[in-house]
């Protein structure tokens, strides 16, 4: 394919991968940040983590810094981590019951509705007025419990999370009420791109997996894609200290918020680009509140985040080696499996739309 054509749309039928420059060059790590991060909505959490007024939660989506907390009126709102004086940070963790946000460089203080309320010392500061210095907002959506934010650029929320009820395993597996419980993050060597395609198919599962593999059936292993997601189901039979019985359920959120859902549980990763080649992964657990009550809750929660672990050591192993082959100066775009890879196909589609309209204003 010519160069030139290569963010030209591609029908599934023939389609072709993203070209190796799209995961290894330089500039690609501010493209990423303004043709899709900020065009985007991103998962921070679970609303029951912000359950109260103060309540807040510190993140940061492509480099910025944001603080999403519950106001005084029961909204959950979030705002630029970043001091409106000389660019210090509001809240530095995790935490709860804030009566308001103050900066831990020079002490200005923001009501939970962002509005400055006092500045130390600027009270001879001529035509100083607190009340016209607000924190930028961004927009908060939340779906079945959990919190995404988005910039003005983000499609409206309607919009994106239309056909997230569709699959019918949602029923029975939605993480509304389900509460926080650890999170764990690894680093890997690779772009965060390099990570979701790996997600995206059930393709390397038999040759990636082999303990996944046994309890998924692959034969039935199902992909569908909507306009901003996709996800991925199977049948799911493993012993009861661990999953169970029933369903598995995988979405993808555009461009990176990944959701595995299993009975009574959420696996919930958000691949954060670190670099052009290096990414982290958060692994955040949450748990339906009637485990607690189950005295062989603790062990199965155990036994998950060690399943977890040896599964995302094999996606991270096989990522690095994938990353070190498009830096290789091999690789040249190749097809794409129109039954397994229909979600990368999916994903790459929305890449090459987004830096389409980036690049050249299509």
């Amino acid at each position: 394919m010519n160069p030139a054509d290569t963010l030209a749309p591609q029908p599934l039928s023939h389609a072709l991968a993203l070209p190796a420059r799209f995961y290894t060059d330089a500039g690609m790590a501010a493209l990423d940040r303004r043709a899709v991060f900020a065009e985007s909505w991103q998962l921070v959490g679970h609303e029951t983590q912000v359950a109260n007024a103060g309540d807040h939660l510190v993140t940061e989506i492509a480099g910025l810094p944001i603080v999403v907390l519950r106001d005084t009126a029961g909204v959950i709102r979030c705002f630029h981590n970043v001091c409106r004086h000389r660019a210090g940070p509001l809240a530095l963790c995790d935490g709860k019951g804030l009566k308001a946000l103050r900066c831990k460089y020079h002490g200005w203080t923001y009501t939970l509705d962002g509005v400055l309320r006092s500045a130390p010392e600027m009270a001879g500061a001529e035509d100083f007025d607190l009340a016209s210095i607000r924190l930028p907002e961004l927009r908060v959506g939340v779906w079945h419990g959990l919190v995404f934010v988005g910039g003005d650029a983000a499609p409206d929320f309607d919009d994106f999370t239309r056909g997230f009820e569709d699959p019918p395993q949602l029923q029975g597996l939605s993480p509304a009420g389900y509460v926080f419980h650890k999170r764990f993050t690894y680093e890997v060597a690779c772009n965060w791109k390099t990570y979701c395609d790996n997600y995206l198919e059930g393709y390397h599962v038999p040759h990636i997996h082999p303990a996944l593999n046994r309890l998924l059936d692959y034969r039935q292993y199902r992909t569908d894609c909507g306009d901003w997601f996709s996800y991925q189901t199977s049948p799911l039979e493993s012993d009861a200290a661990l999953y169970g019985v029933g369903d598995a359920l995988y979405y993808f959120i555009y461009p990176n918020t990944m959701l595995n859902l299993l009975r009574g549980r959420l696996q919930a990763n958000r691949i954060v680009p670190l670099g052009v080649d290096r990414c982290r992964v958060e692994f955040d657990y949450y748990f339906a509140p009637a485990e607690d009550d189950d005295p062989g809750a603790e062990a199965r929660r155990q036994a998950d985040y060690d399943f977890s672990h040896l599964v995302q050591h094999e996606d991270i192993a096989i990522c690095e080696h994938v990353q070190r082959g498009l830096a290789s100066g091999s690789y040249a775009a190749g097809r794409l499996n129109p039954l397994r890879e229909n979600a990368v196909h999916h994903f790459h589609e929305l890449l090459r739309r987004a830096y389409r309209a980036a690049t050249d204003g299509g």
